[in-house]
């Protein structure tokens, strides 16, 4: 079968999409850029990339008729506009006007849990797509999660930076809200058995764990699977806006995402009924179950995915090849260069870099640095990095992105996400048996150059120092 899987490059996308090869189908991997799509070369054979931005009718045309089914896995929640409800059912009617003129028979959603009259403006925006999908000629099969959890999902990430940084926490009340959290195999696997699957055309199904918890019981849950003792206490004084600022400045997550969780969370999200559970023969784990799977997954350095390596945790909005040439003239440009003693040893700690590694000097500067982005709204540098040793291009890495990875040719690429008066790109590359560092900013103003000036003492130190211990 022909499927085409948008939002590939997405928490969900990239783990369903091993899963669709497994089971004999063809894939059509939808991306926004090509240049940050990575999959394992075996795969090559059995999928297709297309680059396709579904607020741009004219790109749909990428897109083949002869499709049997199609997952729509596409959100706007984070992203950099506010008004983010309103793309997200503009990239719904250019999907089901697209999709009307192929052969697929079916369309499914992964939606959240609205089983409330008071929805917040993100699950409100989930259920107006859910309605527009429906109008489509093709059948729709919506399931809607709740919190999902797995290594690398948002939710299991900010429980994670909570219980790891905070010993004692006084916290919104919207903590004793209910919930009915499922594990990341789980939501893969209704994915998967829903796919054709005539029981399930023109339907919507609530999916869930069999536990229905308080986020407050979810967090002391995760503190027991961690084995370490934590004091949570609620108060009725923290508004939505001073909650969503405790998350940030906390947790590795973005203001704006944030806010939209904090809105959701004060609306239960309970299953109706699990009548899907028999109808395609799963039975899902428990929440203690799902959280011990994700972290071995962690421990192992084995996580598939992660919300931080989405654009929407970051700064980007555009495709991350238009940042690949890095600009020369009007630009202040650091230049080091060190002659190597082992290119595997080096490769090794540039592919190591940043996140729990760390930067290999003047770390507490670095740690400043991102502590201070923070405070002026910025990503700062507790996203970290998904896999201890490993890095691709598009990967968020603590407050860089990384524009190009290349481990044979040993070159990497990153651009600075932090808040800045210009742009800022920090480049290594090995020529024959020489490393070449470069810092390149491009200043925007007076208040660029100034900055660049102010920050330039630091550079001698900070660069140099690291240099040293990539060589050795």
């Amino acid at each position: 079968m022909k499927i085409l899987l948008t939002g590939a490059t997405g928490y969900i996308g990239k783990r369903l999409l091993p899963i669709l090869i497994a089971q004999g189908h063809e894939v059509i991997c939808c991306v926004r850029d090509k240049n940050r799509f990575y999959y394992p070369k075996e795969l090559s054979q059995k999928i297709k990339v297309i680059e396709v931005d579904f607020m741009k009718i004219e790109t749909l045309t990428a897109i083949p008729t002869d499709l049997d089914a199609a997952y729509y896995l596409i959100h706007s929640m984070s992203g950099s506009d506010f008004n983010y409800d309103y793309l997200e059912s503009l990239s719904a009617e250019n999907f089901i006007h697209t999709i009307d003129k192929t052969a697929a028979k079916q369309v499914i959603y992964l939606s959240g849990i609205v089983n409330d009259k008071s929805l917040s403006k993100h699950l409100s925006s989930r259920k107006k797509v859910e309605d527009v999908l429906n109008t489509g000629k093709f059948a729709t099969t919506t399931l809607r999660a709740g919190i999902i959890v797995g290594s690398g999902s948002a939710s299991f990430e900010i429980i994670r930076d909570l219980i790891n940084r905070l010993p004692v926490m006084i916290t919104p009340k919207w903590l004793n809200t209910k919930c009915q959290p499922i594990g990341i195999n789980d939501v893969l696997g209704f994915l998967s058995k829903s796919l054709l699957n005539p029981v399930t055309y023109n339907k919507n199904f609530d999916i869930g764990g069999p536990d229905i918890l308080t986020y407050k019981e979810m967090l002391l849950g995760f503190a027991k699977a961690k084995n370490v003792n934590r004091w949570i206490y609620t108060i009725p004084i923290m508004t939505p806006k001073l909650s969503s600022y405790w998350l940030y400045f906390v947790t590795s997550t973005s203001y704006r995402l944030a806010s939209a969780l904090v809105s959701s969370m004060k609306v239960e999200v309970v299953c109706r009924d699990t009548i899907i559970n028999d109808l395609l023969d799963i039975k899902p784990l428990s929440y203690e179950q799902a959280l011990s799977r994700a972290l071995i997954k962690v421990n192992e350095d084995q996580v598939a995915s992660s919300w931080k390596d989405s654009l929407i945790s970051g700064r980007f909005n555009t495709n991350i090849s238009q940042y690949l040439k890095i600009p020369k003239k009007g630009c202040y440009i650091d230049r080091r260069k060190k002659e190597i003693i082992n290119k595997d040893f080096t490769v090794g700690r540039i592919w190591s870099i940043g996140g729990e590694n760390g930067w290999y000097y003047g770390d507490w500067l670095w740690n400043l640095r991102g502590f201070i982005d923070k405070l002026y709204g910025g990503v700062g540098s507790k996203r970290g990095r998904t896999n201890k040793n490993d890095i691709h291009s598009g990967d968020a890495l603590d407050f860089w992105r990384v524009l190009y990875a290349n481990k044979e040719e040993g070159k990497l690429v990153l651009y600075a996400e932090m808040k800045l008066p210009g742009e800022a790109w920090l480049e290594f590359k090995i020529i024959h048996n020489t490393l070449y560092q470069a810092a390149t900013f491009k200043p925007k103003g007076i208040w660029g150059k100034m900055y660049w000036y102010t920050i330039l003492p630091f550079h001698g130190l900070i660069f140099n120092g690291m240099l040293n211990k990539l060589i050795r």
